[in-house]
């Protein structure tokens, strides 16, 4: 479903990052720890960190033990801080999906790419942003997590409910209800 804050965001680009060539359900079973970890992924806060901070990060069995991952985490804050003001890095990372999730129609999740254009260039501007660990893939992944694009399969009750969150959609299904109520 759709998200818009930048903290939250920020929470999905770096666990989509630490999920990187592990299962996803392993990163959900882990997310709490995560924030605790993290400090509620405040990126002010984890642009601070250290190497004490980092030490004690890798010995953390509550998180992805990770230095490479870690690292990527602290600098992906000290990137998210240069949008300044709030709402910058959410309208930022927005723009690549056209301000709108993208309503895709899905039969079978073999039909689900791992990667588009979108994500394609997601993943280079947030690099040459100091970004780490946001190649395509995992850009795409992060646009699903965040509603960017709705990649449930159409046969999903929460397709019809995530495509409902989007003027275009409502906009379609008006007009198409207007048709039906017209006299022939």
């Amino acid at each position: 479903m759709p998200v818009r804050d930048d903290r939250m965001l920020f929470e999905m680009l770096v666990l989509e990052g630490a999920q990187a060539g592990l299962s996803w359900l392993t990163i959900l079973k882990k997310r709490e720890n995560y924030r605790i970890a993290f400090d509620g992924f405040d990126p002010a806060k984890i642009a601070g960190y250290d190497a004490n901070r980092v030490a004690r990060l890798l010995v953390d069995v509550g998180i992805v033990r990770n230095r490479l991952k870690i690292a990527a985490a602290i600098s992906n804050a000290r990137a998210a801080l240069e949008f300044g003001e709030p709402g910058a890095f959410s309208a930022h990372l927005w723009g690549f999906a056209g301000d709108e999730p993208k309503q895709n129609h899905w039969n079978a999740l073999a039909d689900l790419p791992a990667r588009t254009p979108e994500s394609d260039a997601m993943g280079k501007d947030l690099a040459k942003r100091g970004f780490r660990f946001v190649g395509p893939t995992i850009c795409y992944a992060f646009m699903q997590a965040v509603g960017m694009v709705n990649d449930h399969l159409v046969t999903c009750p929460r397709h019809r409910e995530a495509a409902l969150l989007t003027g275009s959609e409502r906009g379609r299904l008006a007009k198409k209800k207007k048709l039906r109520n017209q006299p022939e």
